[in-house]
């Protein structure tokens, strides 16, 4: 079993002024966006278009206040190549905090409570 990274995560709150900044900043580009079919939230993923990490930058629609970094809004994630054996590994670790079958996705948690999103190499 191969773990590699995928994307780091920030959620924000103004995510036009968010992509200038970025952008201005650092010359990352929206590379490609998830919107979700009610609206409720907008995922852009940035590239730098050299290397294959992105940042994903999530805007939900009903946060009006700015975020506490401190309530852990934020991941890391992990691409692995055996989806399967890292869920059951993960499942008999007791470590799995969220699943997301219809994403295809699910998160485990370090022993301080970080959230860790576990992807499969080929989604």
């Amino acid at each position: 079993m191969e773990f590699t990274f995928a994307h780091n995560n920030f959620n924000v709150l103004d995510l036009e002024k968010s992509l200038k900044f970025y952008e201005e900043a650092l010359g990352l580009k929206d590379d490609h966006r998830k919107v979700a079919e009610d609206g409720s939230f907008i995922l852009v993923y940035l590239t730098d278009g050299k290397t294959p990490h992105l940042l994903e930058l999530t805007w939900l629609r009903d946060r009006k206040e700015a975020y506490n970094l401190g309530e852990n809004e934020f991941h890391l994630a992990f691409l692995v190549d055996d989806y399967e054996a890292a869920h059951a590994k993960h499942k008999e670790m007791g470590c799995i905090c969220y699943e997301n079958p219809a994403m295809g996705i699910y998160f485990i948690t370090d022993p301080d409570n970080y959230w860790l999103e576990i992807v499969p190499k080929n989604k």
